[in-house]
């Protein structure tokens, strides 16, 4: 079964601050060309290049003016900007580089001097070069980090979304909804924006633009997709075209390490070093930043993890492409290249052996040797890192080499075979060309275990929910237990408690409340509430807890990471033709990516929760079914309507993408509670709430007096 899944346009953000102070600094600016490709040289307007952050305060402000068509000018000219102010730096750079070497001639009196002539005269190179091509000082496109963030997050596009829509141009909305959707995947509204839009606009899945895409990243996944399809002379050409890519885009990379670097230790202005010192240490961090290149080209946008092993798999697809076509001499260059990276991996070692025995007699294997472009690329950052492990040790700051080069990060084909090993077709006897081994998940996935309490019903498990390590269960709670648990509720909920006071923070549509287990005993101990009711939301969240542990057949003891009671209200006059969802497709642990088809585990997503649980209290209600998606947050694998006792359990990765539609009328009320196994990440309100029982215990036993104030917040 198939759905499409909608959700309503999210609203930026208010206007910041600092926007509106820059607002009276902005003058006339000057507009021209267009804003998805630098206009040539001779084309531009006169005039200097107008700041990018000043026009994007500008743009910003007339958004919410609703001045659209103003808003879409100085926002596109703003990225026009800003994208014209990297070129102009980095192509001043390389140009002042090439033309001021720091090459010091050799011995005799004063032999530094050249040295600082050479120094002098590129600084003065680059300040004239970008003066002069910005139209004015470059210190004019100095600014703030909170508009360098937005910039790096793409936060213009998704005013520019809006604005676009506000002015009937779908397909331009669509483009920037989905730049912006690329560099934040968490932002799940907006991928329910973008099916909106494209069916609106009438555009298919492969007119989706992201307009800041890198070049290396677009050819690097174009080769990929021609390499699975076995497509491999396409596969060859996108590889060769992301490696030239990939070494251009660091050359601009480590030429805009230059511009000013952020000193951690103390205040550069207020620096009172000499000379010496002071070019060391801003040199060191220039190198580290150069250095750290490597790690930045192999980052998607929105990402905070590298691809694994990302520079040295382009020469591992390849050693195995140009083997398929027959060419065998380059098969050999890039296999040895991957060895440059991973000189002990025993499968390339293998593949060099049997490219080495397919070569003709007038070719003598020991002349061929690694790719030139990446043996240059490994000798450079082999220096360079020798060079910032000498300099931290003499100049006292700690650096440790990260590890660019993961060994886990692999082909994932179905070529490599154990060398010697006869298959199918002669073309791979004795050779080994697949995929390198990926991390393995850290504990074994069982299901089927005891659910230790009578009266509990077995629903379905994960085949029949169409997923992995999901189970159903009916009468957790009994019809009694529902309707005290649902009159506990209305006493001790708050309006947005557990969504950082955001009343409607999933839609507009709904409003939620919230309560946790501490903030229920506190109210049942002041007597707000009847103490029993209390203490029964927080007996059925250790009777899931239990049954979660003992059905899934974990080894490990499961702690609660979290425990929230939640009801969502359909608000009135506010449902007609609803299509977005009370809770948006989402994973547990890691940020949901549709597009890549990936689910990243990495801040700010809860990667340490483990496993989840959600128990219903109700079902006089309208709409609300909890929905399992596939990874492309659209088509729905499983739907299960709430009741009064029913549980759904799942482990909480990318492997159960799920959310909630939308309730249309009435009241959805349940208890949401997520699990980790490490210790670690145990629920501080959990473990306080034990003690509190502990101690209501004692007291009914007349043993204590509860050291509780009740005017306290626990």
């Amino acid at each position: 079964m198939r759905e499409r899944i909608w959700a309503p346009l999210p609203l930026p953000l208010p206007l910041p601050p600092l926007l509106l102070l820059l607002l009276p600094l902005l003058p006339p600016p000057l507009w021209g060309g267009p804003a998805d490709s630098p206009r040539p040289e001779a084309q531009r307007e006169p005039g200097p290049l107008q700041p990018f952050d000043l026009l994007y305060a500008s743009g910003v402000a007339a958004y919410y003016s609703e001045d659209y068509e103003r808003a879409v000018r100085d926002l596109e000219a703003a990225l026009r900007s800003h994208r014209r102010l990297r070129e102009v730096r980095a192509l001043c750079a390389r140009r002042c580089a090439a033309r001021s070497p720091l090459a010091p001639p050799g011995a005799g009196p004063a032999a530094e001097l050249p040295f600082f002539r050479a120094l002098l005269e590129r600084a003065r190179c680059a300040r004239r070069c970008q003066a002069e091509r910005l139209g004015g000082p470059a210190s004019r496109h100095r600014v703030s980090d909170d508009v360098r963030s937005d910039f790096q997050r793409r936060v213009p596009y998704n005013y520019l979304q809006r604005a676009y829509i506000k002015l009937n141009q779908l397909e331009k909305a669509v483009e920037a909804a989905h730049t912006f959707f690329m560099a934040n995947p968490e932002h799940m509204e907006m991928q329910q924006n973008i099916e909106n839009y494209r069916t609106m606009a009438g555009v298919e899945v492969l007119q989706l633009v992201d307009l800041e895409a890198k070049p290396h990243l677009e050819s690097y996944s174009a080769g990929v997709k021609y390499y699975e399809a076995d497509d491999f002379e396409l596969a060859i050409k996108y590889f060769e075209q992301a490696l030239r890519e990939y070494f251009n885009e660091d050359m601009e990379c480590r030429a805009l390490c230059e511009g000013p670097q952020r000193f951690e230790e103390y205040e550069y202005l207020g620096y009172k070093a000499g000379l010496y010192e002071a070019i060391a240490d801003h040199y060191m961090q220039v190198l580290v930043c150069q250095h750290e290149c490597v790690r930045e080209l192999a980052t998607r946008p929105g990402r905070l993890s590298p691809i694994e092993n990302f520079l040295p798999l382009h020469y591992d697809y390849l050693q195995f492409a140009y083997y398929r076509v027959g060419e065998y001499v380059k098969a050999l260059e890039c296999a040895k290249a991957y060895l440059l990276l991973h000189p002990d991996d025993e499968d390339v070692l293998d593949n060099v052996d049997y490219y080495e025995g397919l070569l003709d007699d007038s070719s003598d294997p020991a002349s061929i040797e690694a790719r030139e472009d990446l043996a240059m690329f490994v000798k450079r950052h082999k220096l360079e890192s020798e060079l910032i492990k000498s300099a931290a040790e003499g100049l006292g700051f700690s650096y440790t080499e990260p590890n660019y080069w993961i060994r886990y990060g692999g082909r994932h084909d179905e070529n490599r075979v154990p060398s010697g090993v006869n298959v199918e077709g002669p073309e791979v006897h004795g050779l080994s060309v697949g995929k390198k081994s990926s991390p393995k998940i850290d504990r074994d996935l069982r299901e089927g275990g005891p659910l230790l309490y009578e009266n509990i019903t077995f629903v379905y498990n994960s085949e029949q929910l169409n997923g992995t390590q999901r189970v159903l269960l009916d009468n957790v709670l009994s019809e009694e237990q529902c309707r005290e648990l649902h009159s506990v509720a209305s006493g001790i909920m708050l309006v947005g408690d557990g969504y950082r006071g955001k009343t409607s923070p999933h839609t507009p549509n709904e409003k939620f409340e919230g309560a946790t287990v501490l903030k229920a005993l506190k109210f049942g101990y002041e007597g707000r509430v009847p103490l029993k009711s209390a203490r029964l939301f927080y007996d059925i969240s250790e009777k899931a807890r239990k049954i979660v542990e003992s059905y899934f057949m974990l080894n490990s003891t499961l702690y609660f990471s979290y425990t929230h009671m939640v009801c969502r209200t359909a608000l009135s006059g506010q449902q007609d033709r609803r299509t977005d969802l009370s809770h948006p497709i989402h994973a547990d642990n890691c940020l949901l990516d549709p597009e890549a088809n990936e689910c990243w585990k990495e801040p700010p997503a809860y990667t340490f929760r483990d496993y989840s649980a959600l128990l219903y209290m109700n079902d006089d209600f309208e709409g609300g079914e909890f929905i399992f998606t596939e990874m492309d947050a659209k088509t729905v694998t499983a739907s299960i309507k709430p009741k009064c006792g029913r549980m759904i359990s799942f482990s909480s990765g990318g492997e159960n993408p799920h959310g909630v539609k939308a309730v249309t009328k009435g009241q959805r009320c349940a208890v949401a509670l997520w699990f980790t196994l490490n210790p670690l990440y145990r629920e501080l309100e959990r473990i306080q709430a034990d003690e509190v029982i502990a101690i209501l215990d004692q007291e009914q036993q007349g043993k204590h007096e509860p050291p509780i104030n009740p005017k306290d917040e626990l």
